[in-house]
């Protein structure tokens, strides 16, 4: 698509004036204020619809609101299905259509170069879930839509790769600062995500885009929060055990949660079709909302209510009303909630569904928060503890365990309440809930289906390397490959005398690898005229010490293949065919320059 006048005017202006990194500050700027007034749209769509639900437009009369998120999600599937066609990029695998693993394949593989459409497609489909009352969250959405717009910006603006990085994770901080008020934060949860090196070169674009989208989200909101917490009780050094406890609760429900989300995807991949998967969600989700009320929607107002102590209006009207009087019928329901409250998501995203993972990660470990305080204050140990502290704590620790992001967990729950009075104790938790999942768990929902490709990029900058280059930027494929049957005469006239290399690949009728032969092999009998025509190739040549497998050997393994053979060259099998060489010198080559690209 050409460049408009305008914009190559403006670019003649950048180059001639602005630094390439006062350039990058005033772009952080635009992506915070754009990424801002997405993030307040989306909040303000969603809450329309809701608040209009609420009032009794349609259902609430009757108190069939179980039924209003199939409708939400089939109101989706048409928009996606007739509207926004192919919003994301067709290369994209299925799997990591969902807002940060498809950023991190994009970032990747793609250059970070994202569709236009997903500017607003998110800004639709995710309010149509959310707010007929699909279990999940905004912020997904509201990333993904920041993101497409810094990705198209530096498009325009013909912004180099490490630049429109450096600018998706701006429009990812931008929209959890948005999101939460809270840009420390923001800064950490992008630097954790995306593997960024905390440098000042990165830091300040990120702060600076946090800044810009909170203070968006201020002009147009004023002091509303999604989360509005003031703690009264300060921590207590006799609660630390408990403290304790509840990360080892948080940890064992991280696992569970991830578990549950793969599986309830499993099952669903089983459907052929989108349809069925949404009629199946839909009505699963709606039974949920039947006997758990709470798990409609994002879930902040139960959160809200539960850390204001009102757990009755916490977990509405429900089946089991006439028992709610005994706080061991509390206790059981919180804990349905909180086991489903998972299932409730995963099926919400797997019916085709569209939102995000971490607001309701947070509800669900602010009722395993709630749960625990609630057990160790009724069990007669004569001992109280804060239940609205656990609940704030119970939402950190879930939060590190799922997305492993612990030092977002802290701060983000520090901030949200104004102040670090639980600083402590959140440490406790976080770290105990982290290390537990960490340890039994390598990679996280957002992670684990890219690591298992090899496309996801980590702090090790070793395999983030690794993991950038393409194998075919170092396969050679100027060899004169040789026949076994050809003697050696042939093959010093037609290869040997006609080759700048001193390694030949022997290969059959099919084109298929047999052995190699170096220059070595042959040069004690190359000048012998008298074994010409009575000696062959097959008598000198051998097998390589390796091989490289095109379609299966990632370029970490291919490192370690080197490493272990001790070979300079080995050839690479595509199809079960000879395809070229890969020399250590190459390969290491194009490491170094990959190094210096992705450290600079």
């Amino acid at each position: 698509m050409p460049t408009p006048p305008f914009i190559k005017h403006l670019l003649l202006l950048r180059y001639k004036y602005v630094s390439q990194k006062n350039f990058v500050y005033i772009l952080s700027i635009a992506v915070g204020l754009l990424t801002g007034v997405a993030a307040v749209t989306l909040k303000n769509i969603t809450y329309t619809i809701q608040s209009a639900l609420e009032k009794g437009l349609i259902f609430s009369q009757n108190q069939l609101y179980f039924i209003l998120p199939v409708i939400g999600l089939f109101l989706v599937y048409i928009f996606t299905k007739y509207i926004f066609k192919k919003a994301l990029s067709p290369s994209i695998p299925p799997f990591v259509k969902r807002a940060i693993p498809s950023l991190l394949y994009s970032l990747l593989r793609q250059k970070g170069l994202l569709s236009y459409k997903l500017i607003y497609h998110p800004l639709i489909t995710a309010p149509l879930t959310v707010g007929f009352g699909g279990s999940v969250g905004l912020l997904g959405p509201a990333i993904t839509s920041g993101s497409a717009l810094s990705s198209n910006l530096s498009r325009v603006l013909h912004v180099d790769k490490k630049t429109r990085t450096l600018l998706i994770a701006c429009a990812t901080s931008a929209a959890v600062a948005s999101m939460f008020k809270s840009p420390i934060a923001a800064i950490v949860f992008a630097v954790e995500i995306f593997s960024l090196d905390l440098t000042f070169a990165s830091l300040l674009p990120l702060l600076i885009a946090s800044i810009s989208s909170v203070l968006t989200s201020y002009f147009f909101l004023g002091d509303e929060l999604l989360f509005n917490f003031n703690v009264t009780e300060k921590f207590n050094p006799r609660d630390t055990a408990f403290f304790m406890i509840l990360g080892l609760a948080t940890g064992i429900a991280s696992i569970y949660f991830t578990k549950m989300y793969f599986a309830i995807y499993a099952f669903f991949d089983r459907f052929k079709t989108k349809f069925i998967k949404l009629l199946i969600g839909g009505i699963a989700i709606g039974i949920m909302l039947y006997f758990i009320p709470p798990l409609h929607g994002e879930g902040l107002s139960f959160t809200k209510d539960l850390f204001e102590g009102n757990y009755l209006h916490a977990l509405g009207s429900n089946p089991f009303d006439k028992y709610i009087d005994n706080i061991w019928v509390v206790i059981v329901l919180l804990i349905g909630f909180t086991i489903f409250k998972a299932i409730a998501m995963t099926t919400t995203f797997a019916a085709g569904g569209v939102g995000g993972v971490i607001v309701p990660t947070m509800v669900m470990g602010s009722a395993l928060g709630n749960v625990v305080a609630k057990i160790i204050n009724n069990i007669g140990l004569g001992h109280q503890v804060s239940e609205a502290n656990f609940t704030l704590i119970g939402m950190a620790g879930l939060i590190a365990g799922v997305i492993h992001a612990p030092l977002t967990a802290i701060f983000l729950i520090a901030e949200i309440t104004g102040g670090y009075i639980l600083f402590l104790p959140l440490m406790i938790t976080v770290a105990i809930s982290y290390m537990i999942t960490k340890n039994y768990m390598e990679h996280t929902i957002y992670t684990r289906e890219l690591a298992e490709r090899g496309d996801l990029l980590t702090h090790n900058k070793d395999q983030s390397v690794l993991t950038m280059m393409q194998l075919d930027s170092v396969i050679e494929k100027d060899f004169i490959p040789l026949n076994p049957e050809m003697t050696l005469g042939d093959m010093l006239h037609k290869a040997v005398a006609k080759s700048s290399r001193n390694l030949f690949p022997v290969v059959d009728g099919y084109h298929r690898l047999v052995g190699i032969i170096l220059l070595d092999d042959i040069r004690t009998v190359m000048f012998d005229q008298s074994l010409y025509n009575t000696t062959s190739v097959e008598t000198f040549m051998h097998n390589p010490p390796d091989y490289i497998n095109y379609e299966k050997d990632d370029m970490k393994t291919v490192m370690k293949k080197f490493q272990d053979s001790g070979a300079w060259n080995l050839p690479v099998i595509k199809d079960d065919c000879y395809y070229g060489f890969v020399s250590k010198s190459k390969l290491l080559t194009a490491y170094r320059n990959e190094l210096i690209n992705f450290t600079s």
